[in-house]
């Protein structure tokens, strides 16, 4: 019979022996740290474990099967959706402290990290070797490799390079029982057996805990060209997507439609002519010194044919590149200039539906009567929208959900996703059955099962109710905001 041990003084006292009283934290006020994330939702644990190896999170993963405590794995915290929050008690993994970049094969282009260790640091630490990890999300300066394999991360580099799934050849993982297995190779090819190594990036912790990661590389490209293309509207910009990547290969290929550049227009150069309806796109290339004379010339042709409109603008240098990229990545916190509350959606569509979405988010935010604006990773169709209110006022709450809605029908009418980099956690997790179907969904559920029989690991998320037959875990439901679990 399972003890009953979540919320309860004796459940830290038991990890302190598996761990040490130095890698358990119970103190409300250094929980406290732990109860949100980048969705602006809140969960509170009863305590928070960090461990040092995969044999303790074996250890913790055991003890939690025992007494049906939810564990909940966490990197940086950054997450869009709800996943690393404890919507039901339990238990916070914070895999902060496995850190370690463990090797860098420069023969084999490979890298093996621990799932702590933040993007940004690897991609410098792989480019002193001449190598490139493309996987490059807004947070990268602080979000986790653990983090962004968890949830199937991308960046603006998909556009030419691919997401995280793209890069991860092979895992570390502990299950829910205990066991540690690896998983996929580290080689080139490898079509042995089924791909867990797939299915685990992406699932959010609710599978496994991932503690190591085989990572591949590319070569380091020699040099980058940026530029800002302003457009006269929103369906000039759109348009001009497929037409440049019928021609180019960018990098980057970012859009901000008009009232996101308003937003950030300060930022932008001040000679730039930035009207009411204007939209931007920020295009970036990479390769040698002949590559990106090449890309540069046919871009500044393909301009010059649509007339006097739009007004393309290179980077001078790295420090004018870099002032670009700050403007684009400086929109989120610019948002709330709007509004207090925002809620953040990563939809994808066909590129060439991106004119059809923004046409009906114009829509929305005309019904709606909130501020809704778009910006995003246009070059893969991945855009995000932006729904901001005043969450203390219950009418901009229904009008917000209502709108939410309605832009999930639209963006499955034209063939797309719900997400596209954040992942499902709580917030989509009501939602997702619109895309996937009954049958898909149940599917889901009974993998959930083979892998997490008593239902430990991350409850609540991606699925809305505990899979059947899944036994209950302990504690309450202490999801803040609109709990979906």
């Amino acid at each position: 019979m399972a003890e009953k041990l979540s919320g309860s003084p004796e459940l830290p006292r038991r990890l302190a022996e598996l761990v040490g009283e130095s890698q358990v934290v119970t103190a409300p006020e250094e929980l406290l740290s732990y109860t949100y994330d980048g969705s602006g939702r809140q969960g509170l644990p009863t305590a928070v474990v960090f461990p040092l190896s995969s044999a303790q999170i074996a250890a913790v993963l055991r003890l939690a099967v025992q007494t049906r405590t939810p564990v909940i794995p966490r990197g940086a915290g950054t997450g869009m959706c709800g996943g690393s929050l404890a919507v039901r008690g339990g238990i916070i993994l914070a895999l902060s402290r496995l850190n370690r970049i463990k090797s860098i094969d420069q023969a084999n282009q490979l890298a093996v990290v621990q799932p702590g260790v933040i993007t940004a640091q690897l991609q410098a630490r792989v480019a002193e070797c001449g190598l490139y990890y493309p996987p490059d999300p807004t947070s990268r300066a602080f979000c986790t490799i653990g983090g962004n394999v968890a949830c199937g991360a991308g960046g603006p580099a998909a556009v030419k390079y691919g997401v995280t799934r793209d890069y991860v050849l092979g895992l570390k993982a502990v299950l829910a029982g205990g066991a540690i297995v690896r998983t996929g190779v580290k080689t080139a090819k490898g079509v042995v057996g089924y791909d867990l190594t797939r299915l685990l990036v992406g699932s959010e912790g609710t599978l496994a805990v991932i503690s190591e990661i085989t990572l591949r590389l590319i070569p380091l490209p020699a040099g980058k060209a940026t530029f800002l293309l302003l457009c006269r509207d929103l369906q000039q910009a759109t348009a001009l997507v497929g037409v440049i990547l019928a021609g180019l290969t960018p990098c980057a290929l970012e859009y901000l439609d008009h009232t996101a550049l308003q937003l950030v227009k300060d930022r932008l150069p001040p000679d730039l002519p930035i009207q009411a309806d204007s939209a931007l796109l920020l295009l970036e290339f990479d390769g040698d010194a002949q590559s990106l004379r090449a890309q540069s010339r046919r871009l500044t042709e393909l301009v010059a044919t649509t007339a006097t409109w739009p007004h393309l603008r290179a980077a001078t240098n790295k420090a004018e590149a870099a002032s670009f990229w700050a403007a684009r990545k400086g929109l989120s916190p610019a948002a709330f200039n709007l509004r207090p509350h925002k809620i953040s959606e990563d939809v994808v569509v066909p590129r060439n539906r991106i004119p059809a979405l923004v046409a009906g988010v114009a829509e929305l935010a005309a019904t709606s009567g909130l501020p809704i604006f778009t910006f995003g990773h246009a070059g893969d169709g991945n855009i995000h929208v932006n729904i901001m209110l005043n969450r203390d006022d219950p009418a901009e709450v229904r009008r917000s959900e209502a709108a939410r809605t309605a832009l999930y029908r639209r963006v499955l009418e034209l063939g797309g996703t719900l997400s596209g980099e954040h992942g499902v956690g709580i917030s989509k997790a009501e939602a997702i059955v619109a895309e996937l179907g009954r049958d898909n969904l149940e599917l889901m559920r009974q993998i959930k099962l083979v892998f997490d029989p008593t239902g430990i690991l991350n409850p609540g998320k991606i699925f809305a109710d505990p899979p059947p037959g899944a036994v209950a875990v302990a504690g309450t439901d202490r999801a803040g905001g609109r709990a979906s679990a």
